[in-house]
């Protein structure tokens, strides 16, 4: 495979530029992108560094994320030329979203931002390394385009997965892309995101930015993957309650869900949805050895964290063994100085337990409305209230602080809760609903792309190539806006149209606009003469074979419904030479696919035979 030289990351150059990190691919910074799409690509690597010393072009920008402290990352763009002889002639990821039928183009431009700011020189396989990466998108030359990987601060990269998607989707806003997919496999803590999102959301993670449903694998459709949410949302919280794998750990989160919530969280969707809202409220804290984050980040904590447990221990044993339910301040202060000295701890930690939680233990605080005095108690709310009761009878809400709930803890419940729920729980008589959800995970967002966005530039014409092969099969490229003068020929539109989809498809690089659909014209009409600004124009060319990206080797009728490839796992069978799903026919992803393979149709003619 091809190498790349990378340079130009750490150290810039004097007098390079250093463009803002998050201001880069609005309109105007650099460029103003106002026309197609292949035209605000040339014009942004104008403002690149470009570097042809390697088998490819590269263009680097410099991007500076934050002045204090100073993190600059550089944003590599590679041109991938395409010819008949390459490796990777056809685009699989066109083909597992439902485009194969697009004709392959001349060129691909891989956008790539390594995740490290001192990446100054290295060398690497086309593919960069995932870990190496914290953005990979790559942009075929008709408008169309593929996110194949972002990575965030869980993979080692120096900004957020939310901050790449916002500086990805800027690209593609300012570039004028057609439309762009990406497979949404993305997994945090052992919990599959599009499936927690979903039910929490009805839709994934990446529809924040207007990703939607592309295509679904294993033959599911858009329909089926609705239905298969709001089957999930509408899951009552006293169903989990019911099963007979009930823990004691579930029962005290939800409980303590409840406490902070305010209202009543009936099902599943509501708790999902609730958990996250609460999760994007809680400030993320700085990593602590302590169980306690909450009080060891208390400004005023001047003890190590071991001294911390060791009092809020105390105390909570000595609420245990009272034998009346509330006790003063002053008598719990006593009875711990027998084991902790520290009268400044004692308080501190008094002070800091009001209303919280320790393990299933809730710490309650209040004033004494009689004795003017401080009083606390200690509940355990794994029994306090059966799960039935609970959604029905719970507490005036308790906000975040008050309860002292931790991003990190919280983050363990949704995990626990995840896991119950969803792998070993209510859902192990569910789990095609939640299949299909985890089988949709090819999304697209249409990005309007094709035109000129020029206000000034009144005078477009769309233009097409439609090619017809012997077998009268047809193919057609999307519209490409070409601007032409008010006073322009139909010879001037077609030398036009030719340079156009001569730089775009391979297939069409000998392309002639000879014959066009529909229209009967002179190469010395004026175009708008005959044609209103905005029209569209068809040429159609006979050829002899279709250059698509996907290309079907062997036909694919799968026992799901799929009829072409999806990007899963396949075994072809050796008299048909069908292929379907692995999955579908009972192989599993941790076999090898046999030698030998018979479907079931060519196993069923097989055993009628008649005997001789």
């Amino acid at each position: 495979m091809p190498q790349m030289e990378f340079g130009g990351g750490r150290k810039r150059r004097r007098g390079e530029r250093a463009y803002k990190f998050k201001l880069f691919g609005e309109k105007g910074y650099p460029v103003d992108f106002c026309g197609s799409f292949h035209e605000n690509l040339r014009a942004l690597l104008e403002f690149g560094r470009e570097n042809r010393s390697g088998e490819m072009p590269i263009w680097s920008f410099n991007l500076e994320v934050n002045r204090q402290p100073l993190l600059h990352l550089v944003l590599f763009v590679v041109e991938e030329q395409v010819e008949e002889f390459s490796v990777q002639l056809r685009c699989k990821h066109c083909e597992h979203i439902g485009w194969g039928n697009h004709l392959i183009c001349n060129k691909r431009y891989h956008f790539m931002l390594p995740s490290k700011s001192d990446s100054d020189k290295f060398c690497a396989l086309f593919e960069m390394q995932r870990e190496r990466q914290s953005l990979h998108g790559v942009f075929h030359s008709n408008g169309f385009g593929h996110l194949l990987y972002i990575g965030g601060l869980e993979t080692g990269s120096l900004l957020a997965g939310y901050e790449i998607m916002e500086f990805w989707d800027r690209l593609c806003v300012g570039l004028g892309a057609r439309k762009v997919s990406l497979k949404d496999t993305s997994r945090k803590k052992g919990m599959d995101l599009r499936l927690l999102h979903s039910v929490a959301y009805g839709k994934p993670w990446f529809s924040q930015w207007n990703y939607t449903f592309g295509r679904g694998s294993y033959g599911v459709e858009e329909e089926s993957y609705t239905n298969a949410v709001k089957s999930i949302q509408s899951i009552p919280l006293n169903f989990i309650g019911s099963t007979s794998n009930q823990s004691e750990m579930i029962k005290v989160i939800l409980h303590k869900l409840q406490l902070l919530s305010g209202y009543s969280l009936t099902t599943i969707g509501q708790l999902f949805g609730f958990m996250l809202e609460l999760k994007s409220r809680i400030p993320k804290e700085s990593k602590l050895t302590s169980p306690y984050p909450a009080i060891m980040s208390d400004a005023s904590c001047r003890w190590s964290s071991k001294r911390v447990e060791m009092a809020i221990h105390v105390i909570v044993e000595t609420l245990k063994s009272a034998e009346s339910g509330w006790i003063s301040r002053q008598h719990i202060r006593d009875q711990a100085r027998a084991y902790i000295g520290d009268t400044g701890l004692l308080d501190f930690v008094l002070k800091s337990l009001g209303n919280h939680l320790v393990g299933k233990y809730f710490i309650r605080r209040c004033l004494n409305p009689v004795t003017k005095v401080l009083e606390y108690c200690v509940e355990d709310i794994s029994q306090t209230l059966s799960l039935q009761e609970s959604y029905l009878h719970f507490e005036p809400a308790l906000r975040p602080h008050q309860l002292k709930v931790s991003w990190t803890q919280l983050m363990k419940d949704i995990h626990h809760v995840y896991t119950h729920i969803f792998e070993t729980g209510v859902l192990a008589n569910l789990s095609l609903a939640s299949r299909t959800i985890l089988d949709s995970k090819h999304l697209v967002k249409d990005y309007g792309g094709g035109v000129s966005r020029n206000k000034f530039d009144k005078w477009k014409i769309h233009c097409s190539v439609m090619l017809i092969n012997d077998d009268e099969l047809e193919v057609a490229t999307p519209y490409h806006c070409l601007v032409l003068r008010n006073y322009s020929v139909f010879d001037e539109l077609k030398t036009e149209a030719e340079r156009v989809f001569r730089e775009t498809y391979m297939g069409l690089r000998d392309f002639t606009a000879d014959t066009m659909r529909n229209i009967s014209s002179k190469g010395s009409d004026l175009v708008f003469k005959t044609l209103k600004p905005g029209s569209r124009v068809v040429f159609e060319v006979k050829t002899r074979e279709l250059m698509c990206e996907g290309e079907v080797l062997m036909a694919v009728d799968c026992v799901c419904g799929t009829k072409d490839d999806d990007g899963e796992r396949m075994v072809t069978c050796d008299i048909c030479q069908v292929q379907q799903h692995t999955r579908c026919v009972n192989i599993a992803e941790s076999e090898e696919i046999p030698n030998i393979f018979l479907c079931s149709g060519c196993e069923n003619n097989i055993l009628s035979y008649p005997l001789p």
